[in-house]
């Protein structure tokens, strides 16, 4: 198996590699937690071995049935049920919606190469963000978005690392907008539609915005890196 899988990383080194390989070669980030800590991650399926010849049958994947009970709980996952909005596959006609593999795209040869001109953006609030996120993603909670007097400093500082000029209240300076990549708890989540909506509502070119819709519990649900929880590397 060893020798099998240094085959395949010399073949993904010699070769362009296709985004459906990247969890398995991994993204190398850099992330920066919002107390101002960097820290190096490598974005990969982080599966244990003990999963990998895990036999993917019905017995296996029915969570109750007796059978699961023999499987080490490294190797399952579970869900907590609550409550959210069903949010649909296209958000806003014009708005992509993209998944896994597109994300990990994004990251190694968009935000990667010209981080001037993209961004992936957790619109969750900051408590969410600092309890594991995306690596390399940024936090622009979705209400900063919104204009108030009570909190202006939040709200350039959103637009400043959209690339957005603010002329003045109401109008906009989009020559420079990113192209940025929403994402927030999952599909059931209203916070990064809620993001997506506002900033088409000003005029943010909608060919500039991406949405994840599977957020962080699909990421999760496929076992790639997540950030640590800020409290933990105090």
């Amino acid at each position: 198996m060893k020798s099998f899988l240094v085959s395949l990383f010399l073949v993904i080194n010699l070769f362009a590699v296709d985004s459906i390989m990247l969890p398995l070669k991994g993204v190398e980030v850099s992330h920066t937690f919002r107390n101002g800590l960097t820290k190096n991650y490598t974005i990969q399926r982080e599966v244990p071995t003990e999963c990998i010849n895990i036999a993917v049958s019905v017995e296996n994947f029915q969570s109750e049935n007796l059978a699961s009970n023999k499987i080490s709980n490294s190797c399952k996952k579970s869900f907590v049920t609550t409550k959210g909005v069903i949010q649909p596959l296209v958000l806003i006609e014009g708005v992509t919606t993209v998944a896994e593999l597109e994300v990990l795209d994004f990251i190694e040869n968009k935000v990667k190469k010209e981080p001037s001109k993209y961004i992936l953006v957790d619109s969750r609030k900051r408590d969410w963000f600092d309890k594991g996120t995306i690596p390399s993603s940024t936090n622009i909670p979705y209400d900063e978005l919104t204009f108030d007097e009570d909190f202006l400093e939040e709200f350039h500082r959103a637009f400043k690392l959209l690339g957005v000029e603010i002329i003045n209240k109401g109008k906009y300076d989009f020559s420079k907008a990113k192209t940025a990549l929403l994402f927030c708890n999952g599909s059931w989540c209203a916070q990064s539609p809620r993001a997506i909506k506002e900033l088409i509502k000003i005029g943010y070119p909608k060919d500039k915005i991406l949405w994840y819709r599977g957020g962080i519990a699909a990421w999760a649900g496929v076992s790639l890196t997540l950030t640590e929880d800020l409290e933990t590397l105090k």
